[in-house]
């Protein structure tokens, strides 16, 4: 039986990464894509050649990722953006399938990323998990953990990806982080059915 790759996703601020750390304790294998992009954008040299090549010399300084200077660029220009992403995707989908063969002995392995539907991520993979909150607490949690991000800077980041409620309508399993319902209840419901099917 092969290990099914399951996706863990949501709009910013619903609380992926506290989900994805439930999932962790019960001993399913995480793999970040946010953190590994990261580090890929600063580690791969096929990758850092492409981020230099598209954005210029200022894209790395003490060879190191100018992440104000990229920031600044792709968030002004869809055009950009998407040229990066599709620069980052390959990348993080190739390194994603070699870490899933260090885990083939695990009944499934969670991809947490925040893009899996607006790139096209989800299609390489068996299910999906969407984490939903409602906005105000999202956009309060926001405040909390990036406290130098203003409303209007949090509004345009959530307005760049896709709405959850359109999310949570392709979703297979969905988990809600609202603070009403008990968020490990619900992953043990879902981990079970995952195990099970």
């Amino acid at each position: 039986m092969s290990t099914k790759k399951i996706g863990i996703t949501g709009g910013i601020g619903v609380g992926k990464t506290i989900v994805a750390q439930v999932f962790e304790v019960l001993g399913v294998p995480i793999y970040n894509a946010d953190q590994r992009a990261k580090y890929l954008m600063n580690n791969d040299p096929i990758l850092k050649a492409g981020i230099s090549k598209t954005f210029g010399s200022a894209s790395y300084q003490d060879n190191t990722l100018n992440r104000d200077y990229i920031a600044k660029q792709v968030f002004a220009n869809r055009d950009l953006l998407n040229q990066l992403n599709q620069l980052v995707h390959p990348c993080v989908t190739k390194d994603f399938d070699t870490w899933c063969e260090k885990h083939s002995d695990k009944d499934y392995v969670l991809k947490e990323a925040a893009l899996l539907y607006e790139t096209g991520g989800f299609k390489q993979l068996d299910a999906m998990i969407v984490i939903d909150a409602p906005l105000s607490l999202r956009i309060e949690r926001i405040h909390k953990r990036d406290p130098f991000r203003n409303e209007e800077e949090i509004k345009n980041i959530i307005e760049k990806q896709m709405d959850n409620q359109e999310k949570v309508a392709k979703a297979d399993y969905v988990i809600s982080n609202d603070e009403q319902k008990l968020v490990i209840s619900q992953v043990l419901d879902t981990h079970n059915q995952l195990v099970k099917n």
